[in-house]
């Protein structure tokens, strides 16, 4: 009996002991970013790192993708649990529409954090004469890549100011291409929606005269009430060595879907900020972040756990 007792006994511990390491097991979560020469993988893998090295039982991977159109149907189709995306591509995808259209809405999708600015560029060569958007009237522009997220912000824009893509001869060429053609003469003008300072435009500012056109006054305040994703920002004079200009920014942001826990996703937004000293080691984009900022431009809900660590910090009412 005693044995039987005993033999009992030390079952029971073991199945103690195999249930305590089984409560450590850490929660392992993708998170999706972008190219490996873009901004999105170089931050996001300092994200993921940082966040691994501090929180308890999370361990964080980021991996390379398509961006954000290719990180909202990751997120959507449950592919990944976290990832990098332009404000304003999230806000299409949840809605379906824009560049999203053929993809359906995506309600789940939910905002962790804005983490920096993406500006939207407008570059001219000094030769066009063009210092104003309706100035690019007639002339060749190049509005980004077919479909992507730098055409939407150019349609958008050249909107507010009563234009439409019909009134300028329309080019679809990625910025690098852009530049080199605006060096060649055969480009007038270019959108990028990118940080500052743009290798490119830094690139071009010191081959040719270039102009910074401003996206600023009624039409800019106009732009931001009709897409609640737009913010303000300033091009100083110091970005590119010409004169800088106002402009409009959209935001890349951190997001998830609404399927994680609050208590996760509240560990990760706090977990950020408790570690901004350490992101800003590891990446620039780190300094950026700020509680004020990070609730900005949010066209999509905020998870519940983030809006519950904004709302303890005072960001969010």
């Amino acid at each position: 009996m005693k044995k039987i007792i005993a033999v009992t006994l030390i079952l029971a511990l073991a199945l103690f002991a195999f249930a305590a390491c089984s409560g450590k097991e850490p929660t392992r979560l993708l998170m999706v970013t972008g190219g490996t020469a873009g901004t999105y993988y170089a931050y996001g893998g300092v994200i993921a790192t940082t966040l691994t090295n501090n929180l308890e039982n999370i361990e964080i991977t980021a991996q390379t993708s398509g961006a954000s159109a290719a990180n909202a149907r990751a997120i959507n189709n449950g592919e990944a649990e976290l990832g990098v995306i332009q404000n304003d591509v999230l806000y299409y995808a949840f809605n379906g529409i824009e560049i999203m259209a053929d993809d359906g809405g995506m309600p789940g999708l939910r905002t962790i954090a804005t983490l920096y600015p993406e500006v939207v560029q407008l570059v001219a060569t000094q030769a066009s004469g063009a210092t104003s958007v309706e100035d690019l009237r007639g002339l060749r522009v190049c509005v980004g890549d077919a479909g992507s997220g730098t055409e939407a912000n150019a349609r958008q824009v050249v909107e507010a100011y009563g234009l439409s893509f019909n009134d300028f001869r329309v080019e679809n060429l990625s910025f690098a291409d852009a530049a080199t053609a605006m060096q060649n003469g055969t480009i007038d003008a270019a959108f990028t929606t990118a940080g500052v300072p743009n290798p490119a435009i830094t690139e071009l500012s010191n081959a040719i005269d270039i102009v910074i056109i401003p996206i600023s006054g009624t039409q800019a305040s106009n732009l931001m009430s009709d897409y609640g994703f737009y913010t303000t920002f300033t091009i100083g004079n110091d970005a590119y060595g010409v004169p800088g200009a106002d402009t409009v920014a959209v935001l890349a942001t951190l997001f998830c879907s609404d399927s994680l826990s609050e208590d996760l996703v509240y560990t990760i937004t706090k977990g950020l900020f408790d570690n901004q000293a350490e992101l800003a080691t590891g990446h620039a984009r780190g300094a950026e972040l700020s509680h004020s900022y990070a609730v900005r431009g949010a066209g999509v809900p905020f998870h519940a756990g983030a809006e519950k660590y904004f709302k303890e910090v005072g960001a969010l009412s």
